[in-house]
């Protein structure tokens, strides 16, 4: 769903304009080019995988269809740019920048929030080092990190990817920067929703370390 996606990306962005598996890798992967001759991104779908990749409710289902996973098969052709165990990461073939990345992992999950602590982590932890040498090939010093996690954030995918967008000094890539920011007010509304988030951390806690049997750690 192009169109929705980009209706969602505008509220604060202004536009610039419009494989197979290369082998496993090991731990210490490389970064490194394939030969396929597409990218992938949240844009790039046909309506029938669209459809199906957004129900992240049949998990077995999601995974079957999914673009990311058919890629992860080796079903799908991607420019793969980095690859180990747990991650993969490619160019988005709709990119917001020269350099759009995506890394994602090789298991299905269908939000962030679905993606277990080591994976999301393992995911992260790659993030200055791939970022760093797009930023040298894209000729940048600077990027932008962002998930769009749910239907109104922007997901058009359900399958968590993390993107890397490369930029450059006024480029205006996000309408949103030439916005004056308001300070916070320390009122009762921003106390509220302090305590409200702070109540709900901790019932997550507990309803995590319960099940396994452990005190909660949060304080």
């Amino acid at each position: 769903m192009e169109n929705r996606r980009l209706a969602v990306l505008c509220s604060h962005l202004r536009p610039v304009g419009r494989g197979s598996s290369s082998g496993s890798a090991s731990a210490s992967a490389r970064l490194s080019t394939s030969g396929c001759s597409f990218g992938s991104s949240d844009d790039d779908r046909g309506g029938k995988n669209k459809q199906r990749s957004r129900d992240p409710g049949d998990r077995r289902s999601s995974a079957e269809d999914c673009v990311f996973c058919r890629i992860i098969r080796g079903e799908s052709p991607a420019f793969k740019l980095y690859e180990d165990e747990k991650c993969l990461c490619i160019l988005d073939s709709n990119p917001l920048s020269h350099g759009h990345s995506l890394i994602i992992p090789k298991s299905h999950y269908s939000s962030l929030e679905a993606t277990p602590p080591d994976v999301v982590a393992a995911m992260c932890s790659k993030v200055p080092f791939i970022g760093s040498a797009i930023m040298r090939a894209a000729g940048c010093d600077s990027f932008n990190l962002l998930v769009n996690n749910g239907a109104a954030a922007g997901q058009v995918i359900f399958h968590t990817h993390i993107h890397i967008i490369p930029r450059k000094a006024r480029d205006c890539l996000w309408t949103s920067e030439s916005l004056r920011r308001r300070p916070l007010n320390f009122n009762q509304d921003a106390s509220r929703l302090v305590n409200h988030v702070k109540e709900e951390l901790s019932n997550m806690s507990n309803v995590s370390n319960d099940s396994k049997g452990q005190e909660p750690t949060l304080s």
